[in-house]
């Protein structure tokens, strides 16, 4: 689609106004800087997803359906330890039963060598060097907010040393933890983020999809923009936490002189008496406190489904929250309302007794007659469904009493009422 074409998607009047977001995009639009948008959803697979989630999910997914261009799905398998293919399936699943289709599906793994050979262009352009500081070590050189850090001894090593030791470090002759690599920015940066941030650690162990044929993986930090600018994304939203990470994103992209992205925030949503927290919940499961990550209690997106909440109460929510730039703390009776909403337009309507009291009615004669019940009053097209009505028939035992009070307008000796979809009696 053009970009003369998507004013067809913009708001009209009558409409809800546009978020900031939108406004981005459509500025960006109307000024040609792109003919068509393109975002992404990045989850890493080392758990199910939550109601957290499904906010970002309805935001990328949903802005390419409203404006030209499309959505990636992206897995963050940067960390071999915590990942599993049970986690790629239900994310996958969770997606398209909210009703998004990805374009392209997509895995930070698939661009390792190109992550690597980006290392190499950064160490040969003495813009990064390996490291073979401690963790502990590195938090202490890094100072504080107000108090500059100190170079590595070992920020001064050549180029040539880097190179090789970076290989060696990927040909696996060294053990975990034993060295990084660091981009080469400053030591006395005010933003603590571009303090020699480190880009690569090594990890021997077992991944998901690559095997064990790294042992060395990229940080998020640096997995992340990239990954973006590989994909020519153009539109990178994150959640507000990542404002500090926006600096070390655009200098990666432009020391590596590689396509554009942009990174934009937005502020999250957290729902009250509700747990989004990957590693609280994982102690649910692993702690059987519940049965799994699919457990009606839970919030993640399956738990919902077992709830019997449907993909479109969750995305009207996901509307009606809306997206901002200050965290907000939304009202989870909220969810329950866009629920009732959807369910009072398409559920079928059927009765049921749960503490039966028999009703017999003395002048009825026929032996069994149908009636018709309407499936959903609020449907036109539901259609009608029958019903036996007979001389004997159940009712709630609350729906009767020998001795009313005043205003009681269920069943009483000498009360009329009438039988839904049936008659006076």
């Amino acid at each position: 689609m053009s970009s003369e074409n998507y004013k067809e998607k913009t708001t009209t009047q009558g409409e809800r106004s546009l978020n900031f977001l939108e406004e981005l995009i459509e500025n960006d639009l109307k000024a040609g800087k792109y003919t068509s948008i393109v975002t992404r959803f990045p989850p890493e697979p080392n758990g199910y997803l939550h109601l957290g989630h499904a906010s970002s999910i309805c935001l990328n997914f949903g802005l390419t359906e409203k404006y030209p261009g499309y959505t990636n799905l992206r897995f963050d398998d940067t960390n071999p330890t915590t990942e599993e293919t049970e986690y790629v399936e239900s994310i996958k699943a969770d997606i398209q039963w909210l009703g998004f289709s990805w374009k392209h599906e997509r895995y930070a793994s698939d661009y390792f060598e190109q992550l690597y050979n980006f290392a190499i262009q950064l160490i040969e352009a003495d813009l990064a060097y390996v490291d073979d500081s401690t963790a502990e070590e590195i938090a202490t050189l890094k100072g504080t907010p107000t108090e500059a850090g100190k170079n590595s001894p070992y920020r001064s090593r050549s180029i040539e040393e880097n190179k090789d030791l970076f290989l060696r470090m990927k040909n696996g002759e060294f053990p975990d933890g034993s060295r990084t690599v660091r981009a080469k920015i400053d030591m006395a940066h005010t933003n603590m983020l571009m303090r020699d941030p480190v880009l690569y650690r090594i990890k021997h162990a077992h991944h998901h999809r690559t095997a064990d044929a790294w042992c060395i993986y990229p940080m998020y930090d640096f997995a992340h923009g990239q990954s973006d600018s590989i994909e020519k994304v153009t539109h990178s939203l994150c959640t507000m936490e990542f404002v500090p990470h926006r600096e070390l994103y655009d200098w990666l992209i432009q020391k590596l002189n590689i396509y554009p992205s942009h990174q934009y925030e937005f502020a999250r949503r957290n729902i009250n008496y509700t747990v989004t927290s990957k590693r609280k919940l994982l102690q649910l499961v692993n702690e059987k406190f519940v049965s799994g990550w699919d457990d009606p209690r839970m919030p993640t997106i399956s738990g919902l489904r077992r709830r019997g909440f449907t993909p479109k109460s969750i995305r009207v929510f996901c509307e009606k929250i809306g997206i901002g730039k200050r965290d907000n703390m939304v009202d989870l009776g909220l969810l329950e309302f866009c629920l009732r909403e959807d369910l009072n337009k398409t559920a079928l309507r059927r009765m049921v007794v749960f503490d039966p009291v028999k009703l017999v009615i003395t002048n009825y004669d026929k032996a069994v007659e149908m009636l018709q019940s309407e499936n959903n009053p609020e449907d036109e097209n539901s259609g009608t469904r029958d019903i036996p009505f007979s001389h004997e028939l159940l009712i709630e035992r609350n729906d009767f009493m020998e001795e009313p009070p005043k205003k009681y307008f269920r069943l009483a000796p000498g009360k009329m009422v009438r039988l839904k979809s049936a008659y006076i009696i």
